[in-house]
Formats: structure tokens, C-alpha cells, sequence
């Protein structure tokens, strides 16, 4: 080694994810790559004078995380914004925030959570009644999303986005009413969520400076889960280049702290050819660097082809021009090598698109270009087959964790053991990586998403998978680092720790391959390195934690304590409530009081259904 490391790390207990190294104690980073990974002795002696050393008390050590689908640029423009729930254990402590972030904002701004959470999270098994949330704010508009499936808005909201009695329904989507035709402030999805996020698209904006503040922070609140790279599925009002700027800027100034590979998301219906066309005329697939970088097209190809996964809803059917849509513009990138992702959520839309893919391969080969379906939840055998044969992959996000107890109320038990089947695509040969499809639906925590692939349950404890659908912890997280730079083309340069792979890992704070299982979702990292730097440190290593910026706004949640809730007595917590169910007790609590007693207690609180008290 021609120069001492900048950096070595030492007494851990290190997953290289490498084969033929699997384990190591020590790891040396020389500028923005590994220089040597092995025993302490080893590492320890190519330390110099300007050498920091980080010992770190038999901690694990893993590669980076890799969330290969994540909305982070739409995300981070609203970060600072919203109070999240992700994680908290109850209503009741959901309530308490949200009331002490209502006391705290100032008109005309909302209170908005969302996404990020599902009602079968909280002890109490329900979301807040439109009753409450007017209780907790009367006069400052709260908007909360849930899932793909509802919004709750509080009178002040009602107000604020003028929704009255002679505002008509969306098509796709419905403003329930009461008796006198009046908003109620509950929005549904039927199964369009445009009404949810047009709403959500009438509340205040952050000015540009404070969307680089509240980027900054998104990605740390990534860094300090361990995360380290994502993909970019684009997103709905989502439009590029204009809500690019950001993230462009943060990273001509060297202020990325999370790698991003993004995909150009089609902005109009009826326009999607001319978009790509546009596109792929005016760019290159791979343009920029390993920090930021143009990954291909997706995840919305054609409107035509979005089937909607409310699974509270009905399957919908896609229209008959869908075939003649897709060809358009799955044809263009073929032909112009542009990798493309097509959001999938039914084997009956991936049926159809296969028949589209299949066509332009006998014309234009789709053999070696990386191109992949998202989610693909009730993909069949036979579809996996021909997704193999045209060396296709399969991103998968953990949403039946969040939504598994509305597809087996649905489509039942049976039909949920293997949606989405991400053991059978491993065996099949088929490349397939594991992400969150975060912010909106489910969280972008990443432990979630390996406790959902690990022990088949949902955030609710609803097992869904028997053992021949579960992963080992080592496999889940391959899904996690090294399989899923395959959809960002980056094989070669990242995802394990090994030497001249880019230096980008996580020191945890408890070891993923030895706690239980409940505990996994307790996981942070306490000390996150990308290209070779510090990026995030807590715990006993906060000391080296850069300062990172006051949240701006003053009065925004993430400067007071808005985040991902990690705690094990949150997890202790929940485990009493489970115990007072189970002896007939009900955790309701003031906030939370449910003026219509089940027939059945026990499968009130914990079963597929749920306290119906704010429902229709």
C-alpha cells in the first residue's frame, strides 16, 4: 500500500457479503475505497500517523444498504414537513405528537403524516376518528395519509382545500360525505390515489433553501438506518427536470450523502412516447457519476398499464390500448438501450406486459439490458418463467407488511403465502433485489423490509409465509447490498465489503444475525461510511458525527425528534398490549375510545378487520 489508510475499523465483527471471505475483524479504507479487509493484526499494521482509528467493541459491520426503490427526491422535498409514524407503537403516543406538533405550527401551515405507517402498527388497531383529530385541531388543517387507501382530514383542512358539498368525485376516487352531502374529511382511493396526493398537492410548500435543508436531513434520517445508496423510481408529481433541482444542487456542492441512481417517471397520460422520445434524445442512459446518476425509465411507463394496490379495493382491469401504449414505449428504449422499470403489482398486468415484451424481443433483444417489473405481488410461475427467458428482474418492497391483513381479508390466506413469491424468483434464477417503495405507502426504514423477508409477518405480527417463502437473515440481506446493484448497473463497484469495492457500510447497534426477531426492527447503524467518510455516528461513537444542519423551518417535526421511532420500550410497549388483548383487556385509551363493542374482542383488536369505529 503505497499510503497509509484514512480509516480503519477494527474489533468488529465484519459481513463482508463476499464468498470467499465471508468474516473479518478489521477493514481499512484508503480515500474512497476499501484498501484491506481482514484480521486485527493485519489491518492495525498499515496504520499511519494521519490513520483514524474506530474500534468497534465487537459491533457487526455490514455493507451498505441498498433500497432499490425509493421515492428520496420527491421525499426529501417535503421531509422537513411532515410528522412521521413510522414505528410508533400506539395511537395514543401517535396523538401526543400529533397535538404537540399542532400546538407548535403556525398558521396557514398543515400538520401532515405521510404515509409511512399502517393502523395495524398501533396497540390499539385503528386509525384516529375524524371526531378526534377536530379535537386535537381546530383550527390548524391535519392532513394524514394511510397506505395507498385514505386520507383523514380535519374540518380545518376541509377548509383549506375548499372541498365542499358541490365538490364533485375524481374519477378513481371518492370525498365521503354525511347525510346532507357534506365532506366528512374522509378520502378514499377506488382505487385511484390521485385524489389522496392532488389533496396532499394543495397544502403549503417549503421554500427552494429549506427543500435543501429538508433533503439533507432525508438522507441523514437514511444514513443513521444504514442506507447508503438508492434507486429513484421517480413518482407522481414528480416532474423533471424542475423537482431535480435540489438534488442536483446538493450534489454539485458534495453535499449527497446517500448515493442515487434515478429513473424518469412519464409525467402525462397520452404523452408518454413524447416524453421518452424527449428524454432519451436529450440524455444517456448512465450519465453522471457513482453519486447521482441517470438509471433509465420507469417506474411509470404508460398510465394505461397502472394497476392500483389498494388492496382494500378490487383488482382493477387494465384498458384494452394498454398493449398498443406499452409497445410504444417499451420499443423506443429497447431500441435506444435505455433500462426501463414497469410498476406491477398483478400477474394479470404483468401477463400482458409480458405479451408486449416478448413481441419487441423477437425484433429487438432484450438479453442483457436490465430491465425489471416493481412489486409483482401475485406474479405467477408461469409469468416468472418468461420473465427468466428474457433475463428480466423483479424488485420487490415489503408492502404486504403493511398491507397484508387487507389482501387476506380479500384474496385470503392461501393467496397471500406467496405474494410475492421472492423465494421462487431466487430459486428461478430470476435477479431480484428488496426495497420499501417509501415515503407514502410503507416506510423507508430498511429493518422493517428484512424483518418482513426474514420472518414472513407483517407489522401487525400476521404471519403470511410459511418457511418455503422465507428467507435466511444472509440471503435477505444479499437482497439488500449486493443483488440489487444489478438494477442499477453498478455489479462492480459496490455492495460488499471487499477491496476496491467504494466504501460504504454500517456499524450496527445490534447484531442482525444474533438478536430475535422482533428485535431486527430495533436496528440503527452507529456509525454509516459513504466513499470513505462519516456520514452518520450515534450511540458511543457520536463524536464523530458531522453537525448536521438546523432543520428549517424552526417549528418543522424533524427538529423535534420526527423520525423513525426506535426504541425497545416502544417494543415493550406493544408486547403488553398483545398480552392485555390476549387476556380480554382492551387497549383503548381516552384518545382512543370505541363506542361500538365487538362481537368478538380478541379478533376486534388483532383481527384482519380492525376498530371499524371511524369507518364508513
Amino acid at each position: 500500500m503505497a499510503t497509509h489508510p484514512s480509516l480503519i475499523v477494527h474489533n468488529a465483527r465484519i459481513h463482508t457479503g463476499v464468498s470467499r471471505r465471508p468474516e473479518a475483524q478489521a477493514l481499512a479504507v484508503s480515500g474512497r475505497h476499501f484498501a484491506a479487509v481482514g484480521t486485527n493484526g493485519q489491518i492495525k499494521a498499515l496504520a499511519g500517523p494521519g490513520t483514524m482509528m474506530i474500534d468497534a467493541g465487537r459491533r457487526r459491520v455490514i455493507p451498505g444498504l441498498i433500497d432499490s426503490h425509493l421515492h428520496v427526491i420527491r421525499g426529501g422535498l417535503n421531509y422537513n414537513l411532515e410528522l412521521r409514524w413510522d414505528g410508533v407503537p400506539s395511537l395514543a403516543d401517535a396523538m401526543r405528537m400529533l397535538a404537540d406538533q399542532v400546538a407548535r405550527t403556525p398558521a396557514p401551515q398543515w400538520v401532515r403524516v405521510v404515509g409511512g405507517f399502517t393502523e395495524h402498527q398501533f396497540a390499539e388497531r385503528r386509525l384516529p376518528s375524524l371526531e378526534e383529530l377536530n379535537q386535537v385541531a381546530p383550527e390548524t388543517p391535519v392532513f394524514i395519509l394511510h397506505l395507498y387507501d385514505r386520507a383523514l382530514l380535519n374540518a380545518a383542512a376541509l377548509r383549506a382545500c375548499g372541498y365542499s358539498k358541490d365538490t364533485p368525485d375524481p374519477p378513481g376516487g371518492q370525498i365521503v360525505r354525511d347525510h346532507t352531502g357534506t365532506p366528512t374529511g374522509l378520502l378514499l382511493a377506488t382505487p385511484n390515489a390521485a385524489l389522496l396526493y392532488a389533496t396532499l398537492a394543495l397544502g403549503p410548500k417549503l421554500p427552494y433553501e429549506y427543500q435543501l435543508n429538508s433533503t439533507r436531513h432525508f438522507l441523514r434520517e437514511l444514513n443513521r438506518l444504514g442506507v447508503t445508496s438508492v434507486i429513484d423510481a421517480g413518482g407522481g408529481f414528480q416532474n423533471y427536470p424542475d423537482d431535480y433541482r435540489v438534488i442536483e444542487e446538493l450534489h454539485q456542492h458534495h453535499q449527497l450523502t446517500v448515493r442515487i441512481a434515478y429513473n424518469l417517471f412519464t409525467q402525462k397520460p397520452a404523452e408518454e412516447l413524447q416524453d421518452f422520445r424527449h428524454w432519451t434524445s436529450n440524455n444517456q442512459y448512465g450519465q453522471g457519476d457513482e453519486f447521482y446518476h441517470l438509471n433509465g425509465a420507469g417506474e411509470m411507463l404508460v398510465f394505461s398499464a397502472a394497476d392500483f394496490e389498494d388492496f382494500r379495493q378490487p383488482r382493477p382491469e387494465m384498458p384494452p390500448h394498454m398493449e398498443a401504449d406499452l409497445e410504444q414505449v417499451a420499443r423506443l428504449l429497447a431500441t435506444r438501450r435505455w433500462p426501463w422499470r414497469m410498476h406491477a403489482t398483478y400477474d394479470e398486468t404483468i401477463s400482458r406486459a409480458l405479451d408486449v415484451f416478448e413481441k419487441i424481443d423477437r425484433e429487438v433483444s432484450l438479453q442483457g439490458l436490465p430491465w425489471f417489473f416493481d412489486h409483482a405481488e401475485t406474479v405467477s410461475d408461469r409469468n416468472l418463467e418468461r420473465i427468466a427467458r428474457l433475463g428480466g428482474g423483479i424488485a420487490i418492497q415489503h408492502r404486504m407488511a403493511y398491507q397484508g391483513e387487507y389482501f387476506v381479508e380479500r384474496y385470503g390466506a392461501q393467496a397471500a403465502a406467496r405474494t410475492p413469491p421472492f423465494k421462487r424468483m431466487l430459486e428461478m434464477g430470476i435477479h431480484v433485489g428488496a426495497g420499501t417503495d417509501a415515503t407514502r405507502v410503507a416506510s423507508y426504514d430498511p429493518w422493517n423490509a428484512l424483518y418482513w423477508l426474514t420472518t414472513g409477518k407483517t407489522l401487525g405480527g400476521l404471519s403470511l409465509y410459511p418457511d418455503s417463502n422465507r428467507l435466511d437473515r444472509a440471503s435477505a440481506l444479499t437482497l439488500y447490498t449486493r443483488a440489487n446493484t444489478w438494477f442499477s448497473g453498478e455489479q462492480d463497484l459496490k455492495g460488499q465489503i471487499d477491496i476496491e469495492q467504494l466504501a460504504d457500510f454500517a456499524l450496527l447497534s445490534q447484531d442482525y444475525f444474533e438478536v430475535d426477531d422482533e428485535a431486527i426492527r430495533q436496528i440503527v447503524s452507529e456509525l454509516t461510511v459513504v466513499d470513505g467518510h462519516i456520514v452518520y455516528a450515534g450511540g458511543d461513537l457520536q463524536q464523530h458525527d458531522p453537525t448536521p444542519p438546523v432543520a428549517m423551518p424552526g417549528w418543522a417535526p424533524a427538529n423535534f425528534g420526527s423520525r423513525y421511532w426506535k426504541s425497545p420500550q416502544a417494543y415493550a410497549r406493544v408486547q403488553h398490549a398483545v398480552q392485555l388483548a390476549s387476556a380480554g383487556h382492551s387497549p383503548h385509551g381516552p384518545l382512543s375510545a370505541c363506542m361500538h363493542p365487538p362481537h368478538d374482542l380478541q379478533e376486534h383488536l388483532w383481527g384482519p378487520s380492525g376498530c371499524t369505529c371511524w369507518a364508513f
